[in-house]
């Protein structure tokens, strides 16, 4: 169809349309070859927008270039009709594509050598010890303390514009959606509260010791506890949460749970993985490997295969217990006890070829005391600290300007109702767990993969999930069937056994 001779047929007899048609398919590299082929090719692309489309289909099946396009604003010339295509609307979008993709270099560039604009809050109160999780969003950060309140941060001023009261022990966990902030805490509770007022819509009490971390998606939650156990709930509404099954099975704190509708992931002090049936809530299978307990998943420490229960790749680099983790379709960022951030290529990491000492990107160091948590996505890095401080790592505006930096604490109190992802101490670690401490942190599946950071034996982890969301739960009333590990291998049975001679490292007051 690209020879000449053939080209003019299309126009002669008015089928133009299958011609673009059959262009709209081609990628930026093959369309520029194709407009040269002739006079009739590039009218047909230049009368079809083939560059426009080709933009708007990058728009929509990529989160580098959707979230581009909204924050460099070009996004409103996207997806919409315009009758009577003119020439030189057809060159904006033929000159806009390679603004785009130069933006795009420059950007996995920064990632590479770590050149970013940083914005730091100041969260220091009278009682403040440090920001235990976080979760953001463009237009506002929502954060747990050790204070025992949540503190909403305006991202375009970076002042607190909202304090949420009610724990009575440190907020170490949290996840909102656009209705509620669920949170949990050093209180054994998990609070429900409306995104937008700030009032406390519900209180759960399950667990009978500290809640370390908790998921809430599509009308399921799952909490996870230092009691060692895990609950798993039905969340009709806000105020409508039931608990549907407990899970036990671990012989240490529940640090890090996550789940998606195939399975249910959690990890613990007693330096194990356990994987559970989303929908029957029945035990499947125990990931080993681990020397210590876990601190977190979709961390460093090790790369599991959910189906196969095998470890894929070990990295090594922080100096202390790595205690959050994250990661993406590229990355793995980690932070950890030694107060550093490291960002890890996760392609390579999959790659049994790539050398170990090619894997970390960059290290970022900035907090000046331990990192809690982090949460990033294709354009930043926000951080969380024993420091009491938030930082914002950005990739995308990165021309050479001051530090940001904004005044500590205040901000205005909300609605108060009094109702009564893993590292090692060595610095080794292995996608899946590492040596060091005591519990799972935080953890993660994606495309069958989890990836978990594993700390000493002790406890103890914070939650904060990403933009989607999680949940916790704590049920009002206990009970609860426990997941069936007669069926296990030995590492996973003994309900609630007290066989644990781990060190202790114990996060969650």
């Amino acid at each position: 169809l690209l020879f000449s001779p053939f080209s003019p047929l299309f126009s002669a007899k008015g089928l133009d349309h299958v011609a673009e048609n059959i262009l709209s398919y081609l990628d930026a590299k093959s369309l520029c070859r194709a407009e040269r082929v002739c006079k009739e090719w590039s009218r047909v692309i230049s009368e079809g927008m083939l560059w426009k489309k080709l933009i708007e289909r990058n728009v929509r099946t990529d989160s580098l270039w959707r979230g581009l396009a909204e924050r460099k604003g070009w996004i409103k010339y996207l997806f919409i009709p315009r009758p009577g295509v003119t020439l030189r609307q057809h060159k904006f979008y033929r000159e806009l594509f390679p603004k785009i993709m130069k933006d795009i270099e420059a950007i996995e560039n920064n990632w590479r050598t770590g050149n970013h604009n940083l914005q730091r809050i100041n969260c220091r109160s009278e009682n403040s010890k440090g920001v235990y999780c976080l979760q953001y969003d463009d237009d506002k950060i929502v954060s747990g303390l050790r204070d025992n309140t949540i503190k909403i941060w305006s991202r375009s001023t970076l002042q607190c514009c909202m304090i949420l009261t009610g724990h009575t022990g440190s907020v170490l966990c949290l996840q909102y959606d656009d209705k509620v902030i669920i949170s949990g805490s050093s209180d054994s509770t998990v609070r429900v509260w409306d995104v937008v007022t700030g009032e406390m819509v519900n209180t759960l009490i399950h667990h009978c010791e500290a809640v370390l971390h908790l998921r809430f998606n599509n009308g399921m939650m799952v909490t996870c506890s230092k009691d060692r156990s895990i609950a798993v709930w039905d969340m009709v509404s806000p105020t409508e949460i039931g608990l549907r099954r407990v899970l036990v099975g671990h012989r240490a704190a529940v640090n890090v749970v996550d789940f998606d509708e195939k399975y249910i992931v959690s990890a613990s002090g007693d330096r194990t993985i356990k994987v559970w049936n989303s929908t029957n809530c029945e035990f499947l299978r125990t990931l080993n490997g681990h020397k210590r307990g876990i601190a977190c998943l979709q961390y460093r420490d090790r790369l599991w295969d959910i189906e196969c229960g095998t470890c894929l790749r070990i990295l090594e680099g922080h100096e202390e217990l790595v205690r959050c983790i994250r990661f993406d379709s590229k990355r793995i960022v980690s932070g950890a006890y030694d107060g550093k951030i490291k960002v890890w290529d996760l392609q390579a990491a999959l790659d049994i070829r790539a050398q170990t000492n090619t894997l970390c990107l960059k290290t970022l160091v900035e907090h000046t005391g331990r990192v809690f948590r982090l949460q990033f996505d294709e354009f930043q890095i926000v951080s969380s600290s024993h420091d009491d401080t938030i930082l914002i790592w950005d990739f995308l505006n990165c021309s050479p300007q001051e530090e940001t930096t904004a005044p500590s604490s205040g901000g205005s109190i909300g609605p108060s109702n009094h109702h009564n992802n893993s590292g090692s101490s060595s610095g080794s670690g292995s996608i899946g767990g590492i040596p060091g401490y005591g519990g799972v942190m935080g953890l993660a599946a994606a495309g069958g993969a989890a990836i978990a950071e594993g700390g000493g034996a002790g406890s103890s982890s914070s939650g904060g999930g990403g933009a989607g969301g999680g949940g916790s739960g704590g049920g009002a009333g206990g009970g609860g069937g426990g997941g069936n590990l007669n069926k296990t291998n030995n590492n996973g049975a003994a309900n609630n056994s007290s066989n644990n001679n781990h060190q202790s490292d114990d996060l969650s007051d």
